[in-house]
């Protein structure tokens, strides 16, 4: 039957299924985010997505394999380079990269660092590769006394300044990313991101949910793009509209945390009666990912998997949902950072009986070609699944 007038594309950030065959290029041959979260954890407790099939994808202690799951089933390969979520998302919306974006893992060129002071009126603190957290505990109160902002890196292609809320206020924050993005423009990096925190005190820092993206725009056409030209209404919710620079959305909704995003799922669902509802749920790879918290990860699982029923009510007949990742950020395994792994695809309606595999992806892109096809676009970048479902 098919004939989807609507799909909802759910993005759990960080939650991978497994290291790739080249994950050995970039230090993850041992990276399994779901199933090492699993073992660490005793097992997960996830009905609804064991029911759908998520312990057909990979073995996932306390989520077995469905004889006969209710969803459609499979993972999927990247075929850009990298392993941030800018690519990762850039492709599962038909942009494929070969290049990677610039990184600086030992600290950025004494250049960027003198055209940032300018910008900001003092020179940063940090200007190394760190934890989130870790840099807090490092330079959070020699931050609070001269109110130098503190510039780090990772592995991933990114500019993160964090300042306290009460020495540079949000707004301000903001005004320099923005002003840092477009002097960074010709080192190649992917994006700035603004990291507030509060606190005072080494013990008791902590990052705020006001952090604000700043990427780059996507460098070609994405299926967004292609949607809103045909004037199919597009909706980004979470860290959506950040990633994609805000471009080829009707709307962009923010969220705080993965309730919230979930919860403007639901409301959109009550108000866009077809096209894309697309969602990020930050929160595996931020809160839990990053921060090396197993538990924390576990239960951030459970708590999507309980939303889920709702979800199935307020979907008719004529939705798709998709739910899938953009990479791994495995807290098990040495290092904080993102981790290149093959991602789980999900794929749910009410029209399905009984699913059916999909298989390995060799691409993320194989989502956009799916959309392509639902919407009658041109797009050639993947390969549709829209038969299997």
């Amino acid at each position: 039957m098919n004939g989807f007038r609507r799909v909802v594309l759910i993005v759990l950030d960080g939650v991978g299924v497994g290291a790739l065959p080249d994950a050995s290029d970039y230090g993850d041959e041992n990276a399994a985010t779901l199933p090492h979260v699993a073992e660490a954890v005793g097992g997960l407790d996830l009905p609804n997505l064991q029911q759908m099939g998520l312990g057909n994808i990979c073995p996932i202690k306390g989520v077995p394999p469905q004889r006969s799951p209710g969803a459609c089933w499979g993972k999927m390969a990247p075929r850009s380079a990298g392993k941030d979520s800018v690519t990762g998302h850039w492709e599962i919306a038909g942009l494929v990269k070969t290049s990677p974006f610039t990184c600086f893992p030992g600290g950025f060129p004494a250049e960027i660092i003198q055209k940032f002071t300018a910008l900001a009126g003092l020179e940063p603190l940090g200007n190394t590769a760190a934890s989130g957290t870790d840099i807090l505990r490092q330079l959070g109160e020699e931050h609070l006394a001269s109110k130098r902002p503190i510039v780090y890196t990772s592995s991933d292609s990114v500019f993160q300044i964090a300042a306290h809320e009460d020495i540079l206020p949000p707004a301000q924050l903001y005004q320099l990313c923005e002003q840092s993005l477009e002097m960074l423009r010709p080192y190649g990096l992917c994006r700035v991101i603004a990291r507030p925190f509060m606190g005072d005190s080494a013990e008791n820092f902590k990052r705020t949910s006001r952090r604000h993206d700043f990427p780059v725009e996507p460098t070609g056409e994405t299926m967004l793009d292609l949607l809103q030209d045909a004037a199919v209404p597009t909706c980004g919710i979470g860290k959506i509209g950040d990633l994609f620079a805000g471009r080829g959305l009707d709307l962009s909704l923010s969220s705080r945390n993965n309730s919230e995003g979930m919860a403007a799922v639901l409301q959109t669902l009550d108000h866009q009666q077809d096209g894309l509802i697309f969602t990020n749920l930050v929160d595996f790879d931020m809160l839990y990912g990053h921060r090396l918290d197993p538990p924390g990860f576990a239960g951030a699982l459970r708590e999507f998997d309980q939303q889920l029923p709702q979800l199935f009510q307020k979907l008719s007949t004529y939705d798709l949902l998709l739910i899938t990742a953009d990479h791994g950020c495995d807290p098990l395994t040495p290092g904080t950072d993102h981790c290149r792994e093959y991602v789980p695809l999900l794929a749910w309606s009410h029209q399905m009986g009984r699913g059916q595999s999909l298989g390995v992806r060799s691409s993320f892109a194989d989502v956009a070609a799916t959309l392509a096809e639902i919407f009658a676009l041109e797009q050639d970048s993947g390969t549709s699944f829209l038969d299997e479902l």
